[in-house]
């Protein structure tokens, strides 16, 4: 089971008034990971394996899911006071997988990807992800009812996080882990082989190419990226540190 409580988000700097409704029971329907996982199989080999003879009910399962009237938000906290939230943005014509970061103390929320008509990113690079699985609260739920709860299962963390991946030289230790990750929490007949697929195709964005600037902070070269730069709509450099900093292994 995936361990979770109850955060109810009443105010992140930035979504002030969404309808946000902490909703931690699809994780365990092995139906939700195909489809939040399906603009990651970009190729009709990798959808087969993917969906196998669930594609109906997968669609099914999604489409009472986006007809909620709140957005279903899944969060991540991280040990330092850092969450990631992964919220459905159920609005009719407009919707959307967002990939949001916070920390209390900041005065603005980071939005690092979604995953739509309209896709951005890639927010995290496979270490960058892998940090953000591992980096479990030790006190996982010290504020009960506050954004400090959320998903701990480790498996359910990388897989609702991978969409927002793209890394060009993910390691090789990347696609044994996911493959545990997909036989954990999905029902697929060859979870090995579509790992493989997943991690060379990757979510809509694609793969792109980290580095490490001199001041230490991570940048891509992803030409829908909030964290590459050259890009007109790239968040600050303070912002893009702050960011790096919460996400550094």
């Amino acid at each position: 089971m995936t361990d979770t409580a109850d955060p109810a988000p009443s105010w992140l700097p930035g979504y002030e008034g969404c309808p946000f409704t902490p909703y931690p029971e699809p994780l365990e329907d092995p139906l939700f990971w195909l489809s939040h996982l399906s603009s990651c199989a970009r190729s009709q080999q990798a959808q087969q394996l993917l969906f196998g003879a669930d594609y109906e009910a997968a669609e099914d399962f999604y489409r009472a899911l986006w007809d909620k009237e709140d957005w279903p938000l899944f969060t991540v906290p991280l040990t330092d006071g850092h969450r990631f939230h992964v919220v459905y943005r159920t609005i009719d014509g407009d919707r959307g997988t967002d990939y949001l970061l916070h920390h209390p103390t900041w005065d603005t929320t980071e939005f690092l990807a979604q995953d739509d008509g309209h896709f951005m990113g890639p927010a995290l690079s496979w270490p960058e992800l892998a940090t953000a699985t591992d980096n479990i609260p030790p006190d996982p739920d010290p504020n009960p009812g506050t954004l400090d709860a959320g998903i701990l299962d480790a498996h359910a963390r990388l897989l609702l996080l991978l969409p927002a991946m793209g890394d060009n030289s993910p390691p090789t230790t990347a696609a044994p882990r996911l493959a545990a990750a997909l036989r954990a929490r999905t029902a697929v007949e060859d979870p090995d082989h579509l790992a493989l697929l997943l991690l060379e195709q990757q979510g809509q964005p694609g793969p792109a190419h980290w580095r490490t600037t001199q001041d230490g902070v991570r940048i891509n070269d992803g030409r829908y990226s909030y964290r590459n730069p050259a890009n007109p709509f790239a968040l600050p450099q303070t912002r893009l540190a702050r960011v790096s900093a919460a996400l550094t292994p």
